[in-house]
C-alpha cells in the first residue's frame, strides 16, 4: 500500500491501520511504502504504471485524485483514467477558527467584517495549493469578500501566530485545533462539511449561512487502473469489512478526527465527481499553478 507522504501522518497512519485489518482479511501481510514528493503526485504516478493485479494499492487524498490535476498543467497520470477507486477510508472536515479579539461569534459576523473592511482580514494556510488555502480560496468566492492569503510551511507553524492576532482566522484541522478552541485561545465558528461532524457536533456548518459551502478532505484506497471486477470486487469488500471494525471507528473519531463515509465503489466514484466539481472553482480563484 503506497503513501504518499513520510512516515507519522495522519496518511501514513490510516494506511497503517488499515493495512493490518486487510492482512487479517486477506490472510496475507499488506506492507506500507511510503513513497513523499510532490504532494502525494509521485505516489499516485507510481500507483498508475503498477501491474493492475491487485497487489499494489495506494491510501490516496483529495491532493493527489481532486486536487492535483487543477493545479497541474503536466500532471504525469490522470486519475480519472489511471486510477480505480476500490473504497473511500475517512472524510476529514476542517474548522473555520479565528482569533479570539476578532469580533465575529459565527460566519454571518465574519463575512460583515470582512465586506466592510476589504483586505483589512488574513487567513492563514499550510502552503499555496492545499486543501486549508484552496477552503479559503472557495470562502472567498462563494461570501464575496476579499481576504489576505497568508501561506505557512506546515499547518502546525501557523497556530502561535493565529493566537496572537498576526492572523486572524484560518481553516484548521479539527482534530488538532480543538483543544485550542476549548480553551478559549481561538474561537471556533463552523466545520466545512455539508453535515455538523461527529468530531464538534456543537459546531454549526459554514453552509448552515452560506448554502452550498462544502470543502472535505479525504482518504481513499484506489488500484491501477484495468484491475480485474473481482480483485476490486474482494478488496472493496476487505475495506469495508475493516472500517466496520469498532476498534477502527473509535480511533477514526477520536485519535484522527475523522468522519467515516460511506461504503463502496460506487459512493466512492460519485463522491469522486463531485468533489472535482468542488475544487476546479477554488483552484481557479486562487490563481495557483503548478508546472
Amino acid at each position: 500500500m503506497l503513501v504518499g507522504f513520510p512516515p507519522g501522518g495522519t496518511n501514513d497512519l490510516m494506511a497503517r491501520i488499515v493495512a493490518q485489518k486487510l492482512g487479517e482479511s486477506l490472510g496475507q501481510p499488506v506492507v506500507v511504502e511510503n513513497r513523499p514528493g510532490a504532494s502525494g503526485v509521485i505516489a499516485a504516478e507510481l500507483l498508475a504504471r503498477a501491474a493492475p493485479d491487485g497487489y499494489t494499492l495506494m491510501l490516496g487524498s483529495t491532493g493527489t485524485n481532486t486536487i492535483a490535476p487543477a493545479l497541474n498543467a503536466k500532471l504525469p497520470y490522470d486519475p480519472v483514467r489511471d486510477l480505480a477507486p476500490v473504497g473511500l477510508v475517512g472524510i476529514a472536515a476542517s474548522a473555520l477558527v479565528v482569533n479570539a479579539q476578532v469580533p465575529a461569534h459565527n460566519v454571518a459576523e465574519l463575512i460583515a467584517l470582512c465586506k466592510a473592511a476589504p483586505g483589512k482580514y488574513a487567513f492563514a494556510s499550510s502552503g499555496p495549493g492545499s486543501s486549508l488555502h484552496l477552503s479559503g480560496e472557495l470562502f472567498k468566492v462563494m461570501a464575496g469578500v476579499d481576504i489576505v492569503h497568508v501561506p505557512y510551511k506546515g499547518a502546525g507553524a501557523v497556530y502561535g501566530d493565529l493566537i496572537a492576532g498576526v492572523v486572524q482566522m484560518m481553516f484548521a484541522n479539527i482534530s488538532s485545533m480543538l483543544p485550542q478552541v476549548r480553551g478559549g485561545k481561538v474561537k471556533g465558528l463552523a466545520v466545512t462539511s455539508a453535515e455538523r461532524s461527529k468530531v464538534a457536533p456543537d459546531l454549526p456548518t459554514i453552509a448552515e449561512t452560506l448554502a452550498g459551502y462544502v470543502a472535505t478532505s479525504w482518504y481513499g484506497a484506489g488500484a491501477p487502473a484495468g484491475t480485474p471486477e473481482p480483485i476490486l470486487a474482494k478488496l472493496e469488500a476487505a475495506i469495508t469489512a475493516a472500517l466496520a471494525n469498532p476498534e477502527i471507528q473509535k480511533r477514526w473519531t477520536d485519535e484522527l478526527g475523522l468522519d467515516l463515509p460511506p461504503p463502496g465503489r460506487k459512493g466512492f466514484e460519485q463522491f469522486l465527481a463531485e468533489d472535482r466539481k468542488l475544487w476546479a472553482p477554488a483552484v481557479k480563484a486562487s490563481g495557483v499553478k503548478l508546472d
